[in-house]
């Protein structure tokens, strides 16, 4: 039987969309299914074509954060740690949003 020839079929752009996204994190060895990553933390996004997207996150450096914010979560991680808070807020007083 000869071969026949075909013409190709334009691709239908089918617009992709994504399905669900989430962070995951690389265990202590770097993986999570990725060789040689270079950032720990990642947002995946699943898109309805099967394929998935990761985009590396970074956390913000200690040098980023202004001294005086420093200081100020420092006191207030020792005033929690001494016991001085504030009683619990009851938020179902408050109107539903």
């Amino acid at each position: 039987m000869p071969a026949r020839k075909t013409k190709a079929r334009p691709r239908q752009n089918r617009g992709v969309t994504v399905v669900a996204r989430y962070d995951v994190a690389a265990d202590a060895k770097k993986r999570i299914n990725l060789r040689n990553a270079k950032t720990k933390y990642f947002h995946v996004k699943a898109l309805s074509n099967g394929s998935y997207v990761l985009e590396p996150r970074v956390l913000v450096p200690p040098a980023a954060i202004s001294a005086r914010t420093m200081k100020m979560i420092e006191q207030s991680a020792a005033n929690l740690k001494k016991g001085r808070a504030s009683v619990p807020i009851d938020f179902a007083s408050l109107p539903k949003v």
